[in-house]
């Protein structure tokens, strides 16, 4: 089995994050597609950046589409690209609240607009934001992000958020798969996508293990899983 290869966010080594010229130079080298993240600005527009605020200063949530620099694309743009370019996705929605807000069902439509429905996997650390992506389109995809094991005495949280959100695949950060973790995932017919694998020897290991997705800074080193 080969595994699906992404860019973490583009090429970042090689390009800004995050930009629709690094999700070209991703696919360009042979990548599947990418993986991204979507963030609000006040004014509602949806757009592909990881952190809250940025790097020349600015806070995404207090900026509105006119201020918004050249490089940081909306996600309305990266969408067209990846229907354009045959990517494949994975849409980080990011937690930036207590209660879900209007990116969840935004995103969703969007994807759905662009018709990516049966190329994306929506993914995020938040369990609600997950539910609410299972209750507006149920069609789509969703993938159960974490980095630390979910473990309180006999208690697994994992199993218990994925049966809630009805989740398809489980993404943990890649130190925390193994031959345990892996049979859990096929028990339930769980995918298991993982990041951010950039050592080639974590790659061999990983595959041999049967992750169905890796994902990556370099795309050199996703490569060598081929």
């Amino acid at each position: 089995m080969k595994p699906l290869l992404l860019g973490h966010r583009g090429t970042p080594r090689l390009h800004t994050e995050n930009t629709l010229a690094g999700f070209q130079a991703a696919m360009d080298a042979g990548l599947d597609g990418v993986e991204l993240d979507v963030r609000r600005l006040m004014d509602g527009t949806l757009v592909v950046h990881h952190d809250p605020a940025l790097k020349e200063g600015g806070a995404l949530p207090e900026m509105t589409a006119a201020g918004l620099p050249a490089h940081v694309p909306t996600l309305d743009a990266t969408l067209a690209w990846a229907a354009d370019a045959g990517a494949f996705v994975n849409v980080e929605i990011k937690f930036e609240g207590a209660r879900p807000d209007d990116r969840v069902h935004r995103t969703l439509d969007a994807i759905r607009a662009h018709g990516l429905s049966r190329r994306v996997i929506v993914s995020s650390f938040s369990p609600l934001v997950l539910d609410a992506a299972r209750h507006h389109a149920p069609d789509i995809e969703r993938g159960f992000l974490f980095h630390r094991a979910y473990r309180a005495g006999p208690l697994d949280l994992v199993p218990l958020v994925m049966r809630r959100v009805k989740a398809t695949a489980l993404h943990p950060m890649h130190p925390l798969i193994d031959d345990a973790l892996m049979a859990q995932a096929r028990a339930h017919s769980w995918r298991v996508n993982t990041w951010t694998v950039n050592d080639a020897a974590q790659v061999a290991r990983l595959k041999a293990l049967g992750v169905d997705a890796l994902i990556g800074d370099l795309p050199d080193v996703l490569l060598t899983a081929r």
